[in-house]
């Protein structure tokens, strides 16, 4: 039995809309393996992230990402770098141990998922050892008396971290904190910051800086236009006018393509309505999503039209390269060959 059902209206989506725009090739620089095996009792752990994404999977294996991609791209050849569960309800160790072991078994690119703790000594011997390109962190995993509101990249990302990351050229993929999102003004600070302090570290803004809708947006584009190193992911991302400005802003060799996947196998056609962004998806598919402002149930013809997030993410994204008048070499970079020379670095250097 397949993983999930493929229907009629994907079939026709995927052939009218995405087959011909897709290079043959892609990287998916943004995807999360884990076992539900690595679940853990976390006792007053701070909930700093929406819950909506736990409704899609309960967990991810390699093998399961792997048969994701045999079934949403057939006749495209999708390579993954992996990393783990960022949940604190989840072993983080367990986790790293097994992205370490699904990367070497398959040959493919992982990234850690780090503790703001760790020392540097540990910080490095631990990327080193487990052969990861670097460190995937997350605002959970500051300290637990910080409020949600008030986290910063540092509390998360400290800078004893990023020294190591920019000795040894490494990578870091950053989902920024705060309610601003993308345009909070201590984000954007502490990305520029970075962006002039470590120049060697391989930065990458996962979900265009979580900027969902227009309203996230700001005057962000316009101070990230000054930079040249960070590059931006659209993962989990379908706003067609954000994508629009991002490539405005830093142009085609300075996105990749990420799905965040498992959540990406979520029927869903997302809408904002005054700044806050909301799922669609057909009602009881996900179990109880009630008092969830991310979440709308619909039902009927509506509920028989959704596709999947990847899906709608992708082409989002078609129609804003269109607009902008992106080629077909960019979007090999895209969808490519931007994350193969990040990753080819990395490992030359290594």
């Amino acid at each position: 039995m397949a993983l999930f059902e493929i229907k009629d209206v994907d079939k026709i989506f995927y052939e009218e809309k995405l087959r011909d725009f897709l290079p043959e090739r892609m990287i998916d620089i943004h995807t999360h393996v884990w076992l539900d095996s690595f679940r853990i009792h976390a006792a007053n752990a701070p909930v700093r992230a929406v819950r909506w994404p736990s409704l899609v999977a309960k967990d991810n294996s390699v093998e399961d990402l792997f048969e994701t991609f045999n079934l949403m791209f057939p006749g495209k050849e999708v390579t993954p770098l992996l990393f783990s569960q960022v949940s604190l309800v989840y072993d983080v160790e367990a986790g790293n141990d097994y992205v370490k072991e699904c990367a070497a078994k398959y040959k493919l690119p992982s990234l850690m998922v780090t503790r703001p703790e760790l020392s540097a000594s540990e910080f490095e011997e631990g990327i080193e050892r487990g052969g990861f390109l670097g460190c995937k962190v997350y605002l959970n995993f500051a300290k637990p008396y910080i409020p949600e509101k008030e986290i910063r990249i540092y509390d998360f990302l400290p800078p004893h971290h990023l020294e190591i990351l920019n000795k040894r050229g490494w990578m870091a993929m950053l989902h920024i904190p705060r309610d601003g999102r993308l345009k909070d003004p201590v984000n954007l600070a502490q990305m520029l910051e970075i962006e002039k302090k470590y120049p060697s570290l391989k930065l990458i803004i996962a979900h265009v800086g979580r900027a969902y809708c227009p309203e996230d947006v700001g005057n962000a584009f316009e101070i990230l236009a000054e930079t040249k190193n960070m590059v931006f992911d659209f993962s989990a991302n379908t706003n067609t006018y954000v994508f629009e400005q991002l490539i405005k802003a830093v142009g085609p060799k300075r996105i990749l393509f990420g799905s965040d996947l498992p959540i990406l196998r979520m029927r869903t056609r997302r809408i904002c309505e005054n700044g806050n962004y909301v799922n669609l998806i057909p009602k009881g598919l996900y179990g109880d999503v009630s008092g969830d402002i991310h979440m709308r149930e619909v039902e009927g013809e509506e509920a028989e039209k959704l596709t999947f997030f990847m899906y709608e993410e992708i082409d989002a994204f078609r129609l804003a390269a269109e607009s902008q008048g992106l080629n077909k070499s960019h979007i090999e970079d895209i969808f490519y060959n931007n994350a193969k020379t990040i990753i080819d670095l990395i490992e030359e250097r290594r």
